[in-house]
């Protein structure tokens, strides 16, 4: 489930966010250029890495005026406005003091924020970012004005299509299905005009002149190497790499951090590593993480057709005693066929098997045998790698994708994922496809088949 998105007023514009956690301490993160509260979540690890910051503070995501969805605006931006963004939504939160965790374009608003606002600012994770984007004579790091318009004309064009991704997840760069997710999560954070302004903002952005204030202790991140988009005579590998040493030798109190395998947004490629980084900083210490087991497993979902009308004609007695044999017809099924319960949801049950067709058949035997107490229900079923959780629980994409598949399926339904049935080949097992689904929240399309008989 995805975070609930609220809004702070900042003056007049509406600021969107999501909280993550509970504490101890207060994490905000400062996005760069593109945002979008809820669709980032449908990217790759973008939900992981929050989730990862979670373990140890209360992170608020946000964004910022013009990006996302936050109010669109008319005219310029400047950092001022931006600022009274952050503050805003820490008085929506009631959060008097936070750590500001600011992502490329985002670094410049941190560290005026934190020089202007010291008393609310308890630290600063500066990840692949800059004190001024463009090159100067006096400042030779970054791409010089006409380079820069050039660079802005290309971004500019390419927006909304998810070519930048070999700049922002290079990791991800050669799959068609996450270009197709950036393309979309760059439209819906800024329009082409607005992206332009944001590009054309950076060629004058300039703080070198409050680093000296800013007291707060920072941690600086970077790849060891990092894609260019300055000069050319710079080459690829070393724009944000000379920005981040910049940072860290000029602030007061800095601490810098070099990692392998990273890309320009966190979330893309090696996150664990950066939210070690941040968790060792802000805390002190550094939480192990043990992979959770995995397995191949079945994954079956029910779902009672119709149940609201149906308890509503009932009643509530009537309905719970209706509940208590559908239930009991669905664990005889279920320990008949070897599989194992892990939980009801709602008015349905998700169990997993260790085979495939033994899933299949008794998903066809749960909707046989609630049939004689006046119940219909669809059956959802999809194979895959599933984790192990503490707590009995199963998760991972398999049971995601499950759980997808029995949201489409027909009242009386079994339906299947293509993975099954082709597991299932000479069971003597029979389908009908049902063609080419989107399932929400899973990239592509998938064919689902319904089990005849």
């Amino acid at each position: 489930m995805q975070p609930e998105t609220r809004y702070a007023k900042s003056g007049d514009v509406h600021i969107a966010y999501q909280v993550l956690g509970e504490g101890p301490r207060d994490l905000v993160f400062v996005p760069g250029l593109v945002s979008h509260v809820e669709f980032l979540h449908e990217l790759p690890g973008y939900t992981d890495f929050l989730r990862g910051l979670a373990r140890f503070a209360r992170v608020i995501v946000f964004d910022k005026r013009g990006n996302g969805l936050s109010d669109r605006l008319v005219g310029a931006l400047n950092l001022e406005e931006r600022m009274d963004d952050i503050s805003a939504v820490m008085e929506a939160v009631g959060s008097k003091r936070a750590a500001l965790l600011a992502v490329s374009e985002g670094g410049p608003l941190s560290l005026v924020f934190a020089a202007t606002y010291p008393e609310r600012v308890e630290a600063i994770v500066l990840y692949e970012t800059f004190v001024r984007f463009g090159g100067t004579s006096d400042y030779p790091f970054g791409p010089p004005r006409d380079r820069h318009s050039e660079i802005t004309a290309i971004m500019v064009d390419w927006h909304g299509t998810g070519m930048s991704l070999w700049i922002y997840g290079a990791h991800h760069k050669d799959d068609p299905r996450v270009q197709a997710l950036w393309g979309r999560a760059e439209r819906l954070s800024a329009t082409p005009g607005a992206a332009r302004a944001l590009f054309e903002m950076l060629g004058d952005m300039d703080v070198r002149g409050v680093l000296p204030s800013v007291r707060a202790p920072c941690l600086v991140i970077h790849g060891a190497s990092s894609i260019a988009a300055g000069s050319a005579d710079q080459g690829e590998g070393s724009m944000f790499v000379d920005h981040g040493r910049y940072l860290a030798e000029h602030l007061p109190d800095a601490r810098r951090v070099v990692l392998e395998g990273i890309d320009h947004y966190p979330w893309f490629a090696n996150a664990d590593a950066i939210v070690t980084e941040v968790e060792e900083f802000l805390t002190g210490t550094r939480t192990v993480v043990t992979e959770p087991d995995r397995v191949l497993a079945t994954v079956l979902f029910t779902d009672i057709v119709g149940s609201t009308e149906r308890a509503a004609v009932l009643g509530d007695r009537r309905w719970r005693d209706l509940l208590d044999r559908y239930y009991g017809v669905l664990r005889r099924e279920i320990a008949r066929f070897r599989g194992r319960e892990v939980k009801t949801l709602g008015d349905g049950v998700l169990a997993t098997f260790d085979g495939p067709a033994r899933a299949i058949r008794c998903g066809c035997a749960i909707r046989d045998g609630v049939r004689p107490l006046g119940i219909e229900v669809r059956v959802g079923l999809h194979t895959g790698e599933c984790e192990l959780m503490d707590n009995n629980d199963v998760g991972g994409i398999a049971v995601h994708i499950g759980a997808r598949v029995v949201a489409s399926a027909a009242a009386g339904e079994v339906l299947v994922s293509g993975t099954v049935k082709d597991l299932v080949a000479g069971s003597g097992l029979r389908f009908v496809d049902r063609g080419a689904h989107s399932l929400h929240g899973v990239p592509g399309e998938w064919r689902l088949f319904a089990v005849e008989g």
